[in-house]
Formats: C-alpha cells, structure tokens, sequence
C-alpha cells in the first residue's frame, strides 16, 4: 500500500504483510527520487511511482486476490458476472502476455491501464488499484476479488454441468 505526499511517498516495507502491519513497516521515501529509506519500500516501488507519475491518485492498493489470480492466468480480462461487480468494475483487465514474476518490467502498462480503470491485474501476480483515499483503493480491490470468486464458482457450476 502506499499514499502520495506531495513528493514524498508513505510505502508499506519490502516483505511486511498487510494483517500485520505496524508503525516500522510504514516507510517514508521520494515520489521521483530515492534515498535512505528507498532499499526498505516495497520490492513494487518501481510500479507506485509509475501510477503516481500518470495518474492523479494519492492512494494505490496491491494485493495478491487469489481467485482473480488464478482467473488471470488464462484470459485477458475479468469480467464479472454478477451485479455488483458488473456495475462497479465493468471489466479489469490483464497486464502482461505470460505470467509477471517481476513487476518492474510491466510498471508502466500497469500506470497507463490505470488511467482507465480503477484496478487491474497483473497476469499470474496480483492486482493494483487507486483511489484518492486507500480506503477506495481498497474497495476496487475486495470488489475485485469477491467478483473473482464468484466468477470462479460459476464457471466451475458450468464445467460440471455441461453450461
């Protein structure tokens, strides 16, 4: 998670977790430039000062939502099938054409899909999403996953009962 200051950049700590962050997992870095606490930010820095620097959002969310995951491996976009992730999310698509071990290399796709879209996913990772507050990041990424899962169970309804 992170939030715009100005040009300054509130990130979570390279490998802390999100049920269990604590104050020292909260690092303070540059928006366009690194410094001391630059090797402590998140190993997804590279893709939050991408988003900020295309997009006027002051809040991204990253997330690992599993069933949007696996949902990415084989298509190009999640579109959901139920109301509310109909009406909210539309469709979110996928970044990258074969599973993304290394964020870096898709930051700017990832920045650019987010200048249309609330959230994305990156193919075989994980999802981002912005918002003005972490509060609505956090909103596009629990739709996400919830939409995700109960795409999952219809699609596997359908498998196992012949459409």
């Amino acid at each position: 998670m992170s939030l715009r200051l100005g040009e300054r950049l509130l990130i979570t700590r390279r490998g802390s977790m999100l049920g269990r962050l604590a104050e020292k997992d909260i690092m303070d870095t540059g928006l366009f430039a690194n410094d001391r606490a630059t090797p402590l930010a998140s190993s997804e820095l590279a893709v939050h000062r991408a988003i900020y620097h295309e997009s006027t959002a002051l809040a991204v969310v990253h997330a690992h939502p599993v069933h949007a995951v696996a949902l990415s491996l084989d298509s190009d976009e999640v579109v959901p099938v139920d109301a509310e992730g109909s009406y909210l999310l539309k469709r979110v698509p996928v970044i990258g054409r074969e599973v993304i071990v290394k964020t870096k290399e898709v930051a700017q796709e990832v920045a650019l899909a987010l200048k249309e879209h609330p959230i994305v996913i990156v193919r075989g990772h994980g999802s981002f999403a912005t918002g003005q507050l972490l509060e609505e990041a956090l909103h596009w990424t629990t739709a996400l996953e919830e939409s995700a899962h109960i795409l999952w169970l219809w699609q596997l309804r359908q498998a196992l009962h012949g459409g």
